[in-house]
């Protein structure tokens, strides 16, 4: 059994995508989107369009992850039209290619420590920290992890944390955050004028709402789950992160298709360049990686999840809310 960096070096054969294959993804994808875009607004029944915003909602998920996928540079990396394209829907998602790209890849390279894991990701605080910090610290601490502040990712993920945050601490790296709000509050004014507040409910609301409710729970799931491992600096290694501190969320073929297999987030963390459509099949060639710490999208799972606050040193695992006394 392979570890170590002869571990990350046998995925490499499968860290190379088929431009073509990668090309069609992408835009039968958008061509689904605009579809179902165009059929929460010009149609007739109320029941046909709130389908159809229910699925761009999935649809701008599946479409998010192969933006992500992109930003890696695992498909379409020598790509001049894919890098245009990826960041205008990176405007149009509220994720911004600048922030984007400098958050997740501090994400990549630090996940799973408790110091410098933060960024890109939910924090981490040691029990003995938080019953040592202030009452503010804590406020915000939970706040940040709270279920409903995943629940309305789309506000405070995504609006405030990938938009304005970015914006204001940093305008000149950032001001296509700017632009990412003021084009994202412009097509909601247009949606309005021409169809009401149902075009705006159905054609942007809900489907942004669908999307980013389950991709913070993701960000959430895929590394605060009850297994999970975290470390020092001293202890952390790149293999060990992604392996330990990682998750396999196991989910209906259904659901790995709209996710474009995120859920096989412990190989994309060993290697961030294998192409979202190949992980399955590193899966099934790799036994090493077969034995992975898994979780699921089912009610009790994500419970345990949610219940999670803080890392105990003593028994070495997430814990609950500690009492205070």
């Amino acid at each position: 059994m392979r570890t170590g960096q002869e571990l990350i070096k046998a995925t490499k054969p499968f860290a190379h995508d088929s431009t073509a294959r990668s090309w069609w993804y992408f835009l039968s994808t958008a061509a689904l989107l605009l579809a179902t875009l165009a059929g929460t607004l010009w149609n007739e029944s109320f029941a046909v369009k709130l389908l159809c915003s229910l699925f761009a909602g999935l649809l701008i998920l599946r479409l998010f992850v192969i933006y992500h996928d992109q930003q890696h540079h695992a498909i379409l990396p020598n790509s001049f039209l894919a890098e245009i394209l990826m960041r205008v829907f990176g405007i149009l998602s509220l994720s911004a290619s600048s922030i984007w790209r400098s958050s997740h890849n501090h994400h990549h390279n630090h996940n799973s420590k408790l110091r410098g894991s933060h960024i890109g990701s939910f924090p981490i605080m040691t029990k003995a920290q938080f019953l040592k910090t202030t009452p503010g610290n804590r406020f915000w601490y939970l706040f940040a992890r709270h279920p409903l502040t995943i629940l309305f990712g789309y506000v405070t993920v995504f609006i405030i944390g990938m938009c304005i945050t970015p914006f204001l601490n940093n305008p000149r790296k950032h001001y296509d955050c700017l632009i990412a709000l003021l084009l994202h509050i412009a097509i909601g004014v247009v949606l309005y004028v021409t169809h009401g507040w149902q075009g705006v409910l159905l054609g942007q609301t809900l489907p942004h709402f669908l999307t980013y409710a389950i991709g913070s729970y993701l960000f959430y799931a895929q590394h605060n789950f009850p297994t999970v491992s975290f470390t020092d600096h001293a202890g952390w290694t790149y293999e060990k992160a992604a392996l330990d501190s990682s998750s396999y969320m196991r989910t209906s073929r259904l659901m790995a298709w709209f996710t474009a297999n995120i859920g096989y987030h412990h190989i994309h963390h060993l290697n961030a360049r294998i192409p979202f459509y190949r992980l399955p099949e590193v899966l099934r060639e790799m036994p090493e990686l077969q034995a992975a710490k898994t979780t699921s999208f089912h009610p009790v799972e994500v419970f345990r999840c949610l219940r999670l606050k803080v890392w105990d040193t003593e028994s070495q695992r997430m814990v609950g809310l500690p009492k205070l006394s």
